[in-house]
């Protein structure tokens, strides 16, 4: 390719491109909003109620602004969607203080609600996803993908913006853990390192449908467990050991483990 049609090539999928704000900008609003909510990880503390409503509206304009840049791709207005977003802040808040609660109750090395905020991955990663989530419901495109891939690259935990999570979750230590995009996640549930809610299948053609597990409320899942499919229901109340591999479904109080083969004697 010469350089004449290389440079007509690139001009070509410029003119092409949507148009979106820049990941920092996205990144570093929703990171602002964060410390609002949780100003543990912050320095800045306001003076009065009235500050802080004051500093939201900031906010909700700041988002409505990011979401002109992409007004073409929305299906609602760029002020309409601030505004909802900003009106389930009180909601995400306080499902997030739910999190830090199942944190400092599921984790004896927690030593207050002060350090899971400063300090728990898990806590950071979760805290991004329910501010994705709230925009994935509000079919903001790109966005939540940002955020959530920002949160993946600071913690090491993945969490598609779609997955549906109910209240008290944990997730311990949380290095390698994959949560897939049609997964829905109960109450009081807690999963640990290197666990995977995934899809049986990656083709196209199944991508409108339930491709990712469902776990129902208390279930615990340990280390290294693959839970694979959009039919599998892992039952409330169950225990799913480390390293274990399950495509199907387990019924309500089940402990599902790897058994531990007993060594070959070779001497005669």
């Amino acid at each position: 390719m010469s350089n004449n049609t290389f440079a007509q090539t690139l001009f070509e999928r410029h003119q092409k491109t949507d148009n979106a704000p820049s990941t920092s900008s996205v990144c570093k609003l929703f990171t602002r909003i964060l410390l609002m909510l949780f100003p543990e990880q912050s320095p800045k503390k306001y003076r009065s109620p009235t500050i802080i409503k004051d500093r939201l509206d900031i906010y909700k304009s700041e988002f409505k602004e990011l979401l002109n840049v992409m007004q073409k791709q929305l299906k609602a207005e760029p002020g309409d969607i601030s505004a909802a977003f900003m009106a389930k802040l009180p909601e995400i808040y306080e499902l997030l203080c739910e999190d830090i609660k199942a944190t400092l109750e599921g984790d004896p090395a927690a030593r207050s609600e002060y350090e899971v905020i400063r300090a728990y991955p898990g806590f950071y990663a979760v805290a991004f996803h329910r501010m994705a989530n709230a925009l994935y419901q509000l079919d903001v495109p790109l966005l939540p993908r940002i955020l959530s891939e920002y949160a993946h690259s600071k913690t090491g935990i993945d969490i598609h913006p779609g997955a549906k999570i109910g209240s008290s979750f944990f997730i311990d230590h949380g290095t390698g853990v994959v949560i897939g995009e049609t997964a829905s996640i109960g109450k009081n549930v807690k999963i640990y390192q290197c666990v995977t809610l995934g899809a049986l299948s990656v083709s196209k053609d199944m991508a409108s449908k339930k491709r990712h597990p469902t776990l129902e409320d208390n279930v615990i899942v340990y280390s290294g467990a693959t839970i694979l499919g959009g039919e599998t229901v892992i039952g409330h109340d169950s225990v799913i050991g480390g390293n274990v591999w399950v495509i199907d479904s387990i019924a309500p109080h089940s402990k599902v483990y790897n058994r531990s083969q007993p060594e070959v004697s070779t001497k005669k």
